[in-house]
Protein backbone atom coordinates (compact mmCIF):
# COMPACT_ATOMS: atom_id res chain seq x y z
CA UNK A 1 0.00 0.00 0.00
CA UNK A 2 0.95 3.81 -0.62
CA UNK A 3 2.31 4.95 2.34
CA UNK A 4 0.83 8.32 1.53
CA UNK A 5 -2.85 6.71 1.36
CA UNK A 6 -3.15 6.99 5.32
CA UNK A 7 -1.70 10.49 5.63
CA UNK A 8 -4.59 13.18 6.45
CA UNK A 9 -4.49 16.40 4.35
CA UNK A 10 -7.57 17.64 6.09
CA UNK A 11 -10.43 16.67 8.02
CA UNK A 12 -13.73 18.07 8.81
CA UNK A 13 -15.46 16.87 11.93
CA UNK A 14 -19.08 14.88 11.13
CA UNK A 15 -18.03 15.53 7.48
CA UNK A 16 -15.03 14.17 5.80
CA UNK A 17 -11.76 13.30 5.81
CA UNK A 18 -8.75 14.06 3.47
CA UNK A 19 -5.83 12.00 2.49
CA UNK A 20 -2.31 12.94 0.74
CA UNK A 21 -3.50 10.76 -2.16
CA UNK A 22 -6.84 12.63 -2.91
CA UNK A 23 -8.95 9.96 -1.66
CA UNK A 24 -11.82 11.40 0.16
CA UNK A 25 -13.82 9.55 3.05
CA UNK A 26 -17.10 11.05 4.02
CA UNK A 27 -18.71 10.38 7.74
CA UNK A 28 -22.17 11.34 6.44
CA UNK A 29 -24.51 11.23 3.15
CA UNK A 30 -23.55 7.96 1.93
CA UNK A 31 -26.40 6.14 2.57
CA UNK A 32 -28.36 5.55 -0.43
CA UNK A 33 -32.05 4.19 -0.76
CA UNK A 34 -33.24 2.71 -4.53
CA UNK A 35 -35.96 4.12 -6.43
CA UNK A 36 -39.17 2.74 -7.41
CA UNK A 37 -42.69 3.38 -6.05
CA UNK A 38 -42.95 4.62 -2.38
CA UNK A 39 -45.31 1.98 -0.51
CA UNK A 40 -46.96 5.07 1.29
CA UNK A 41 -47.51 7.71 -1.10
CA UNK A 42 -47.60 5.71 -4.40
CA UNK A 43 -45.28 8.26 -6.00
CA UNK A 44 -42.88 6.58 -8.58
CA UNK A 45 -39.38 7.66 -8.86
CA UNK A 46 -36.73 6.91 -11.60
CA UNK A 47 -32.83 7.83 -11.54
CA UNK A 48 -31.42 9.51 -14.87
CA UNK A 49 -28.17 10.49 -16.18
CA UNK A 50 -27.54 13.73 -17.89
CA UNK A 51 -24.17 14.05 -18.44
CA UNK A 52 -22.08 10.81 -18.79
CA UNK A 53 -18.83 12.35 -18.68
CA UNK A 54 -19.62 14.13 -15.09
CA UNK A 55 -22.27 11.74 -13.77
CA UNK A 56 -24.47 14.84 -13.26
CA UNK A 57 -28.04 13.39 -12.52
CA UNK A 58 -31.09 13.60 -11.03
CA UNK A 59 -33.94 11.17 -9.22
CA UNK A 60 -37.60 12.07 -11.15
CA UNK A 61 -40.71 12.00 -8.73
CA UNK A 62 -44.05 11.65 -10.15
CA UNK A 63 -47.03 11.74 -8.07
CA UNK A 64 -50.00 8.83 -8.42
CA UNK A 65 -52.12 10.83 -9.94
CA UNK A 66 -50.50 12.03 -12.51
CA UNK A 67 -52.11 11.70 -16.12
CA UNK A 68 -50.82 13.64 -19.26
CA UNK A 69 -53.83 15.33 -19.72
CA UNK A 70 -53.18 17.79 -17.07
CA UNK A 71 -49.65 18.46 -16.28
CA UNK A 72 -48.49 19.08 -12.91
CA UNK A 73 -45.82 22.35 -11.61
CA UNK A 74 -42.26 21.12 -11.75
CA UNK A 75 -40.36 21.30 -8.38
CA UNK A 76 -36.40 21.45 -8.80
CA UNK A 77 -35.27 20.61 -5.71
CA UNK A 78 -31.46 20.55 -4.35
CA UNK A 79 -29.97 18.46 -1.49
CA UNK A 80 -28.19 20.09 1.22
CA UNK A 81 -25.14 18.70 2.89
CA UNK A 82 -22.46 21.73 3.03
CA UNK A 83 -21.62 21.37 -0.47
CA UNK A 84 -19.46 18.24 0.37
CA UNK A 85 -21.95 15.64 1.48
CA UNK A 86 -25.17 13.50 0.82
CA UNK A 87 -26.88 12.86 -2.70
CA UNK A 88 -30.06 12.86 -4.06
CA UNK A 89 -30.50 8.84 -3.14
CA UNK A 90 -29.90 9.52 0.51
CA UNK A 91 -33.28 8.21 2.68
CA UNK A 92 -33.91 11.12 4.27
CA UNK A 93 -34.20 13.10 0.83
CA UNK A 94 -36.20 10.80 -0.87
CA UNK A 95 -38.61 9.88 1.84
CA UNK A 96 -39.15 13.75 2.14
CA UNK A 97 -39.28 14.36 -1.77
CA UNK A 98 -42.23 11.17 -1.86
CA UNK A 99 -44.03 13.46 0.45
CA UNK A 100 -43.84 16.49 -1.37
CA UNK A 101 -44.35 14.94 -4.70
CA UNK A 102 -47.56 13.57 -3.18
CA UNK A 103 -48.98 16.53 -1.20
CA UNK A 104 -48.09 18.93 -2.94
CA UNK A 105 -48.72 16.96 -6.90
CA UNK A 106 -46.09 18.33 -8.65
CA UNK A 107 -43.78 16.34 -10.30
CA UNK A 108 -40.14 16.45 -8.45
CA UNK A 109 -36.46 16.98 -10.12
CA UNK A 110 -33.81 16.61 -7.56
CA UNK A 111 -30.45 17.43 -8.68
CA UNK A 112 -27.75 15.42 -8.35
CA UNK A 113 -24.73 17.78 -8.53
CA UNK A 114 -20.83 16.63 -7.84
CA UNK A 115 -19.32 17.13 -4.27
CA UNK A 116 -16.30 19.17 -3.30
CA UNK A 117 -13.55 18.97 -2.24
CA UNK A 118 -12.85 16.86 -5.10
CA UNK A 119 -14.95 19.13 -7.00
CA UNK A 120 -14.38 22.45 -5.34
CA UNK A 121 -17.37 25.35 -5.49
CA UNK A 122 -18.10 26.72 -7.69
CA UNK A 123 -18.50 23.70 -9.40
CA UNK A 124 -22.01 22.66 -7.83
CA UNK A 125 -23.64 25.48 -9.07
CA UNK A 126 -22.47 25.13 -12.73
CA UNK A 127 -23.36 21.40 -12.87
CA UNK A 128 -27.12 22.36 -10.94
CA UNK A 129 -27.39 24.96 -14.03
CA UNK A 130 -26.34 22.80 -16.12
CA UNK A 131 -28.86 20.10 -14.87
CA UNK A 132 -31.76 23.21 -15.03
CA UNK A 133 -30.51 23.75 -18.34
CA UNK A 134 -31.63 20.46 -19.31
CA UNK A 135 -34.82 20.06 -18.34
CA UNK A 136 -35.51 23.04 -20.39
CA UNK A 137 -35.08 21.37 -23.52
CA UNK A 138 -35.69 17.54 -22.13
CA UNK A 139 -37.61 15.10 -23.84
CA UNK A 140 -37.71 12.94 -21.06
CA UNK A 141 -41.11 11.04 -21.17
CA UNK A 142 -42.03 11.89 -17.56
CA UNK A 143 -40.83 15.76 -17.93
CA UNK A 144 -42.25 16.01 -21.91
CA UNK A 145 -46.02 14.49 -20.33
CA UNK A 146 -46.43 15.34 -17.17
CA UNK A 147 -44.26 18.94 -16.07
CA UNK A 148 -46.15 22.08 -16.73
CA UNK A 149 -42.62 24.07 -17.68
CA UNK A 150 -44.86 27.03 -16.94
CA UNK A 151 -45.09 26.60 -13.76
CA UNK A 152 -41.46 25.76 -11.48
CA UNK A 153 -40.07 26.23 -8.58
CA UNK A 154 -36.85 25.69 -7.11
CA UNK A 155 -36.22 24.54 -3.46
CA UNK A 156 -32.93 23.13 -1.47
CA UNK A 157 -32.04 23.02 2.13
CA UNK A 158 -28.97 24.36 3.34
CA UNK A 159 -25.96 24.46 1.33
CA UNK A 160 -28.56 23.37 -1.15
CA UNK A 161 -31.10 26.36 -0.38
CA UNK A 162 -28.01 28.82 -1.04
CA UNK A 163 -27.81 26.66 -4.60
CA UNK A 164 -31.24 27.13 -5.29
CA UNK A 165 -30.90 31.02 -4.62
CA UNK A 166 -28.11 31.45 -6.81
CA UNK A 167 -29.99 29.52 -9.88
CA UNK A 168 -32.68 32.44 -9.30
CA UNK A 169 -30.41 34.74 -9.69
CA UNK A 170 -28.70 33.65 -12.56
CA UNK A 171 -31.68 32.87 -14.07
CA UNK A 172 -32.94 36.12 -13.74
CA UNK A 173 -30.03 37.67 -16.02
CA UNK A 174 -29.42 34.51 -18.21
CA UNK A 175 -32.84 33.24 -18.77
CA UNK A 176 -34.56 30.16 -17.87
CA UNK A 177 -34.80 29.61 -21.64
CA UNK A 178 -38.34 27.57 -21.66
CA UNK A 179 -38.85 27.67 -17.79
CA UNK A 180 -40.76 30.05 -16.23
CA UNK A 181 -39.65 30.32 -12.09
CA UNK A 182 -42.87 31.02 -9.90
CA UNK A 183 -41.35 30.75 -6.40
CA UNK A 184 -38.73 29.26 -4.70
CA UNK A 185 -38.69 27.42 -1.33
CA UNK A 186 -34.97 27.88 1.11
CA UNK A 187 -35.43 25.41 4.12
CA UNK A 188 -33.14 26.09 6.71
CA UNK A 189 -30.65 28.11 4.25
CA UNK A 190 -27.11 28.74 4.34
CA UNK A 191 -25.93 32.00 3.81
CA UNK A 192 -22.55 33.10 5.24
CA UNK A 193 -22.13 35.79 8.16
CA UNK A 194 -19.28 38.08 9.51
CA UNK A 195 -17.71 35.04 10.94
CA UNK A 196 -14.65 33.57 9.44
CA UNK A 197 -15.68 30.14 7.70
CA UNK A 198 -12.98 27.26 7.72
CA UNK A 199 -14.78 24.91 5.50
CA UNK A 200 -15.97 27.45 3.14
CA UNK A 201 -12.25 28.55 2.40
CA UNK A 202 -11.15 25.32 2.13
CA UNK A 203 -14.07 24.06 -0.29
CA UNK A 204 -14.21 27.35 -2.39
CA UNK A 205 -10.65 28.33 -3.41
CA UNK A 206 -11.72 31.44 -5.29
CA UNK A 207 -13.70 32.65 -2.55
CA UNK A 208 -14.02 36.25 -2.50
CA UNK A 209 -14.10 37.11 1.27
CA UNK A 210 -17.10 38.83 3.04
CA UNK A 211 -18.37 40.39 -0.13
CA UNK A 212 -18.22 37.70 -2.39
CA UNK A 213 -22.62 37.34 -3.28
CA UNK A 214 -22.33 33.42 -3.62
CA UNK A 215 -22.04 32.77 -0.52
CA UNK A 216 -23.24 35.97 1.15
CA UNK A 217 -25.82 36.58 -0.55
CA UNK A 218 -27.46 39.59 1.71
CA UNK A 219 -24.23 41.89 -0.05
CA UNK A 220 -25.46 41.25 -3.33
CA UNK A 221 -26.36 44.56 -4.95
CA UNK A 222 -27.98 42.86 -8.05
CA UNK A 223 -29.91 40.84 -5.20
CA UNK A 224 -33.23 43.28 -6.05
CA UNK A 225 -33.58 41.02 -9.61
CA UNK A 226 -33.92 37.52 -7.82
CA UNK A 227 -35.99 35.80 -10.20
CA UNK A 228 -38.93 34.57 -9.16
CA UNK A 229 -41.75 36.23 -7.49
CA UNK A 230 -42.71 34.46 -4.74
CA UNK A 231 -40.00 33.15 -1.78
CA UNK A 232 -40.74 30.95 1.24
CA UNK A 233 -37.63 30.63 3.74
CA UNK A 234 -38.03 28.03 6.71
CA UNK A 235 -35.73 28.53 9.78
CA UNK A 236 -36.10 26.47 13.49
CA UNK A 237 -35.82 27.84 16.93
CA UNK A 238 -32.88 25.86 17.49
CA UNK A 239 -30.75 25.62 14.21
CA UNK A 240 -27.23 26.94 14.01
CA UNK A 241 -28.52 28.86 10.82
CA UNK A 242 -31.17 30.53 12.20
CA UNK A 243 -30.12 34.02 12.13
CA UNK A 244 -28.97 33.69 8.69
CA UNK A 245 -32.26 32.73 7.29
CA UNK A 246 -33.62 35.89 8.93
CA UNK A 247 -30.97 38.08 7.94
CA UNK A 248 -31.24 36.99 4.10
CA UNK A 249 -35.23 37.45 4.32
CA UNK A 250 -35.16 40.72 5.54
CA UNK A 251 -32.23 41.53 3.01
CA UNK A 252 -34.67 40.05 0.03
CA UNK A 253 -37.57 41.97 1.34
CA UNK A 254 -35.32 45.89 2.17
CA UNK A 255 -33.53 45.09 -2.02
CA UNK A 256 -36.19 46.78 -3.87
CA UNK A 257 -37.25 43.40 -5.11
CA UNK A 258 -41.01 43.40 -6.50
CA UNK A 259 -42.03 40.06 -5.14
CA UNK A 260 -43.33 38.50 -1.66
CA UNK A 261 -41.41 37.17 1.22
CA UNK A 262 -42.70 34.80 4.09
CA UNK A 263 -40.82 33.23 6.77
CA UNK A 264 -42.41 30.36 8.75
CA UNK A 265 -39.95 29.05 11.80
CA UNK A 266 -40.74 25.43 13.41
CA UNK A 267 -40.11 26.09 17.51
CA UNK A 268 -38.20 23.15 19.37
CA UNK A 269 -36.48 21.95 16.08
CA UNK A 270 -32.41 21.64 14.88
CA UNK A 271 -31.39 21.97 11.34
CA UNK A 272 -32.94 19.97 8.94
CA UNK A 273 -34.78 17.86 11.13
CA UNK A 274 -37.01 16.47 8.74
CA UNK A 275 -34.50 14.77 7.10
CA UNK A 276 -34.19 12.93 9.93
CA UNK A 277 -37.25 11.33 10.92
CA UNK A 278 -39.65 12.71 8.03
CA UNK A 279 -42.53 11.12 9.47
CA UNK A 280 -42.69 12.95 12.57
CA UNK A 281 -45.56 15.27 13.18
CA UNK A 282 -43.49 18.50 12.56
CA UNK A 283 -41.40 16.92 9.92
CA UNK A 284 -45.10 16.56 7.91
CA UNK A 285 -46.25 19.97 8.93
CA UNK A 286 -43.37 21.43 7.06
CA UNK A 287 -44.16 19.58 3.53
CA UNK A 288 -47.51 20.52 4.30
CA UNK A 289 -46.39 24.47 4.69
CA UNK A 290 -44.02 23.42 1.29
CA UNK A 291 -46.83 22.39 -0.10
CA UNK A 292 -49.42 24.72 0.42
CA UNK A 293 -47.21 26.86 -0.79
CA UNK A 294 -46.90 26.02 -4.54
CA UNK A 295 -50.42 24.67 -4.52
CA UNK A 296 -51.03 28.57 -3.72
CA UNK A 297 -48.22 30.07 -6.60
CA UNK A 298 -50.06 27.42 -8.80
CA UNK A 299 -53.45 28.28 -8.29
CA UNK A 300 -52.43 32.16 -8.46
CA UNK A 301 -50.57 31.71 -12.08
CA UNK A 302 -53.60 29.23 -13.48
CA UNK A 303 -56.81 31.88 -12.20
CA UNK A 304 -54.29 34.81 -13.80
CA UNK A 305 -53.24 35.85 -17.34
CA UNK A 306 -49.81 34.90 -16.41
CA UNK A 307 -49.32 31.77 -18.33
Amino acid sequence: MDPNSTDIVREFPRLFRLYKDGRVERFLGTETTPSGTDELTAVQSKDITINTDTGIGARLYLPPNATPSQKLPLLIYIHGGAFCICTPFNPGYHHHLNNVAAQANVVVFSVHYRLAPEHPVPICYDDTWEAIQWVSQSSEPWLKDHADLNIVFLAGDSAGANIAHNMAMRGSNEGFRGLKLRGMVLVHPYFGNDEKDELIEFLYPSYGGFDDPIIHATKDPKLSSLGCGKLLVLVAEKDFLIERGRSYSEAVKKSGWSGTVEMVETEGEGHVFHLFDPRKEKSLALVKQVASFMTQVEKDVRSSSLL
